[in-house]
């Protein structure tokens, strides 16, 4: 008896499913900000930015983080890391009470591999990485539905698995500072934004978490994006969609809702939206984008268009592709 042995060639890249659609549409763009080092008695203020998440890695020692309009103040061990989807205002501290500085201020002017010094003490040393992510300048991002204004991931929580593989290798590119260090960082930082959520989803309680990345998980809305996603131009209606994962119609749109924050419809029309949106900024005229979304009608491609975005096909086009197309 001879055992069979299949050969495959499977191609991995080509797998786009809907969270990696999602972070293309919302142009998620990763990049390392500082890597701090800094002795007691410190503060850090980091200031709201529009379309801008952030995360804090803590590498060596502990810190004290406090929100803005939240009076307690979350202690950081080593080890621990904290997510910011929503780009929330908050202070870094070795103790509440000591005064910060703001960090956007003193540190608008230095250049990318520069070093600045920080007014800190001789006290016990903190050493962080901090990172943000960009978003696109227009629309709403279906990621970032339900999620708090603070996720906090303790040491204990990511001491196996691709999240603290992830931080490993970000601590030691961001002390390398090897050729080719600024690529991989922007990747790494990438990596870490998701494979964050993973971790933190993954420790809620059942029901704990009605957000958009928790929906993708859901038995039952999970197959439902994931549908609309893989073919965003068929005539897609909530009978459709509940036929698809075997709920009737009224139950399914229920669930839906619930998980996602918004009706069935109302997502597909945005989706579509946002994949127009990515081919009008590739030059692409109206009038094909609107078939390529699935609307025969350019005219109500259009309406729909300007509804959702708050411009119309041809503005979006010529504020985005204009340069390059000559529009």
């Amino acid at each position: 008896m001879h055992e069979t042995i299949d050969s495959m060639f499977k191609r991995i890249d080509s797998c786009t499913d809907a969270l990696t659609q999602v972070l293309e549409a919302a142009q998620l763009g990763g990049r390392l900000s500082a890597s701090i080092s800094v002795r007691a008695p410190w503060g850090l203020r980091f200031g709201h930015v529009e379309r801008l998440a952030g995360f804090h890695v803590v590498s060596r020692g502990a810190c004290w983080l406090l929100c803005e309009g939240d009076d307690t103040p979350v202690r950081l061990e080593p080890g621990d890391l904290v997510l910011l989807p929503h780009g929330t205002a908050h202070v870094l501290c070795d103790d509440p009470a000591s005064e910060p500085i703001d960090l956007h201020a003193y540190a608008a002017n230095i250049a990318p591999g520069q070093t600045l010094a920080l007014p800190d003490g001789s006290g016990p040393e903190c050493a962080l990485l901090c990172g943000s992510y960009s978003l696109s300048l227009d629309g709403r991002y279906p990621l970032l539905h339900g999620l708090p204004r603070l996720i906090h991931l303790r040491a204990e929580q990511i001491a196996e698995g691709a999240l603290a593989a992830t931080v490993r290798m970000l601590e030691a590119e961001a002390a390398r500072g090897a050729p080719g260090s600024s690529l991989v960082i922007d990747r790494l930082v990438d990596l870490l934004f998701v494979h964050a959520l993973r971790t933190w989803l993954a420790i809620q309680a059942d029901g704990a978490s009605e957000s958009w990345f928790g929906a993708l998980a859901d038995p039952v809305v999970g197959p439902a994006l994931q549908a609309v996603h893989a073919d965003p131009t068929f005539n897609w209606t909530v009978e459709t969609l509940a036929r698809v994962v075997g709920l009737s119609r009224a139950p399914f749109a229920r669930r839906f809702r619930s998980a996602v924050g918004e009706p069935p419809l109302s997502y597909i029309t945005r989706w579509r939206m946002a994949v127009a949106a990515g081919f009008l900024e590739q030059g692409e005229r109206a009038a094909r984008v609107a078939g390529r979304v699935g609307y025969d009608d350019e005219f109500a491609f259009a309406k729909a268009f300007k509804r959702v975005r708050g411009i119309s096909p041809g503005e979006h086009r010529r504020r985005y592709a204009g340069a390059s197309v000559g529009a």
